[in-house]
């Protein structure tokens, strides 16, 4: 086996003190035990699963819980904790700065000392925030300094805005139609048109939106404003809409979701990643297997595991060092 050469672009960091808090509130992210986070467990991890570079971001439920000020204090924790990691070992590490939407002032103060400052490779949304998807007029300020800033974001989902129900976990399909509802908003709203600097990255494969990329479409239909993209897109998929997201396939590397996503997906957007601590380790290992078996060009494979990545994050690339 040669040295690690993949970029994971969804891995997690789970920091002690974030981790005391989450406790003290009583909560599960997507309704599973907080995992236990190291420097140590993540470089162990990513040495026996030929990950060279984890690009480290905070999963839901994030830092918002309808007190802005103690948001804001804990991204700015957060943020700075995942700095050091990262100044610590900037060839196995990145992170995507934690914000405080629904907070827009405070997430674009926050984005601006976590991209000038602390150096973040991108940023990270949830899909919903306090019930609002990304495509809200209210976050435009938001999306319009990201977009400006030719930002990488990247989307995770969270518990719906609606009641659980019982005896199935958030992230075994809310998870799912978290992300699909916040890419449709994004398209919908002309966000994506209007901050096309931004470069988005669907968590999961883009949750359901590859399997109903034509009923998205056909939506389109509905809006005189988007009616002419859909249209072109319905005659040739390389001019949808859908191509302009980036998709990461973490959890999502199966025989059943590839054929998807591929047939979706612009392969040069498509990004190895592995929900590494929330994910078990033999779940893990279960979809490596499935995807290093599965039928791949070697150049799409090789994209997928590192270049696509490198292209979003220069600083990894070989050619920088």
């Amino acid at each position: 086996m040669g040295p690690p050469y993949r970029i994971d672009t969804h891995q997690h960091i789970v920091p002690p003190g974030y981790a005391r808090w989450m406790r003290e509130k009583g909560i599960q992210p997507g309704g599973i035990g907080l995992p236990s986070w190291s420097e140590r467990s993540a470089l162990k991890f990513m040495d026996t699963h030929d990950v060279q570079t984890g690009i480290l971001s905070l999963s839901t439920p994030g830092v918002y819980f309808g007190d802005v000020m103690e948001a804001r204090l804990k991204a700015r924790e957060v943020n700075e904790f995942c700095a050091e990691v990262v100044a610590a070992r900037p060839d196995r590490f990145g992170f995507f700065a934690t914000l405080t939407l629904p907070d827009v002032e405070g997430a674009l103060a926050e984005a601006r000392y976590a991209l000038d400052t602390l150096l973040a490779d991108g940023i990270v949304l949830l899909a919903n925030n306090d019930g609002r998807y990304l495509g809200d007029p209210g976050f435009e300020p938001l999306l319009g300094f990201l977009h400006h800033r030719r930002a990488v974001v990247f989307i995770h989902p969270g518990d719906l805005p609606a009641p659980a129900v019982p005896g199935i976990p958030a992230f075994a399909a809310d998870f799912m139609l978290d992300t699909t509802r916040t890419a449709i908003s994004l398209v919908l709203s002309g966000a994506m048109e209007k901050f096309a600097g931004i470069k988005f990255v669907l968590a999961h494969a883009g949750g359901f939106v590859p399997y109903i990329a034509y009923r998205i479409l056909l939506t389109m239909l509905l809006d005189r404003d988007l009616a002419l993209s859909a249209l072109a897109a319905l005659g040739d998929k390389k001019q949808s809409i859908l191509r302009r997201f980036y998709y990461d396939v973490a959890l999502s590397a199966s025989p059943a979701a590839l054929p998807s996503l591929l047939e979706v997906a612009d392969p040069g957007r498509i990004t190895y990643g592995t929900d590494f601590p929330f994910a078990p380790s033999a779940a893990i290992d279960f979809l490596n297997m499935q995807y290093e078996n599965y039928p791949l060009d070697p150049e799409v494979r090789a994209a997928i595991d590192r270049g696509n990545s490198e292209a979003l994050f220069p600083r990894l690339s070989p050619d920088r060092h």
